[in-house]
């Protein structure tokens, strides 16, 4: 018996920023692996498990737009952080009025896709495969979740249902290499970033075993 998911999710707008873009945002064409797997934590998340995502379908042309969003031009210095922590008395605040700054981001408009994904256990206990894919499906269809998820940015909430059929057919034919894509941070190594080259054939990415010879640091 197989224990992956097929979870729909879309949206009016998305952000899935590159890093290398430090201060205005630039999304990439598609949604990463990492954004895919925060979607399913969003929606059920467990110590004993982790989610791996194989595959992901994009479902709809890929449409970016220009807008203009309001940001803070700093952050908090870590000493007022530390000296909060150690006093406990310690106003942390800032003033957005005063610190707050205009900046355009390129995001993408009218999105739609379908994550596929299975589970692993992590070495704890409660190894039921078949109850974690039972209580996952019985979430996403009732629109469950821990937190709303969300597509790259906080402020592009995603709605979502879990695909019990074939999936739809993309809008997108032929092969297109969007270049190096990030596939997740590796936490367990002092947080360092992972990248792998996306390829889409016909709407569809096959997403690499994180561990893989083809992502790379």
């Amino acid at each position: 018996m197989s224990y992956g998911v097929k979870l729909k999710v879309w949206g009016p707008y998305a952000c899935f920023t590159r890093p290398e873009m430090k201060v205005e945002r630039v999304s990439y064409d598609v949604m990463t692996p990492s954004a895919a797997r925060g979607i399913l934590e969003a929606i059920y998340w467990k110590p004993s498990i982790a989610w791996k995502v194989d595959r992901i379908h994009v479902l709809k042309p890929i449409r970016f737009d220009n807008i203009r969003r309001n940001e803070l031009a700093g952050k908090l210095p870590p000493g007022t952080i530390r000296k909060a922590m150690n006093d406990g008395i310690s106003p942390v605040e800032t003033f957005i009025e005063e610190d707050r700054q205009q900046r355009t981001a390129m995001v993408l408009r009218d999105v739609s896709y379908v994550i596929e994904a299975h589970f692993e256990f992590t070495g704890h206990e409660d190894n039921n495969e078949a109850k974690h894919k039972e209580i996952f499906e019985r979430r996403a269809g009732k629109g469950q979740c821990f937190h709303h998820p969300y597509l790259g940015c906080r402020e592009f909430p995603a709605q979502f249902e879990p695909v019990s059929e074939d999936i739809p057919r993309s809008e997108l034919d032929g092969h297109q290499d969007l270049g190096w894509m990030l596939h997740d941070m590796d936490f367990e190594n002092d947080m360092e970033a992972k990248f792998f080259r996306a390829q889409m054939r016909n709407g569809i990415i096959d997403i690499p075993p994180f561990n893989g010879k083809a992502v790379i640091s």
